[in-house]
């Protein structure tokens, strides 16, 4: 296993730069409906309306991109964590993408009450594919490899 400074580094470049890759697929699903409310947004409206509402509207969005990246970084810097062997495995980038996802899903969301059935099957079926997305980018490159 890789710690240190380095790997840190990596992981927060490389989750971070997936999650900006995720922003472009949600840009589309979004203006498609597909995706009615966003995870971070409604994580935000549940935990902090009040930082939300303090925010102008017209700067929301910037809001709740900042800190679906910083998801996204904290999520490359666990990816870097696993076992360089099983980091090495081409399933491993888009299994832990869909981890993720499930675990918005089956934990985060009960956990703080947002509403499960929000945005239907088609909301499910958008975030599972950013998420598989997310994975493949944090899996893909060669960093898994070079350690």
């Amino acid at each position: 296993m890789r710690h240190g400074a380095n790997a840190v580094a990596t992981g927060v470049v490389r989750g971070a730069t997936a999650a900006m890759a995720m922003s472009g697929l949600r840009q589309a699903t979004t203006a498609l409906d597909l995706v009615a409310r966003v995870p971070p947004e409604s994580v935000l409206r549940k935990t902090a309306p009040h930082v939300l509402s303090a925010v102008p509207v017209g700067r929301r969005d910037a809001l709740i991109e900042g800190i679906h990246w910083s998801y996204g970084a904290a999520g490359g810097v666990l990816f870097g964590l696993l076992p360089r062997d099983l980091r090495r495995r081409a399933w491993a980038g888009p299994a832990f993408g869909t981890a993720f996802w499930l675990g918005f899903e089956l934990v985060i969301k009960p956990v703080l009450g947002i509403a499960t059935n929000q945005g239907g099957m088609s909301q499910k079926l958008a975030l599972a594919a950013d998420h598989l997305l997310y994975g493949m980018m944090v899996g893909a490159s060669e960093w898994p490899y070079r350690d």
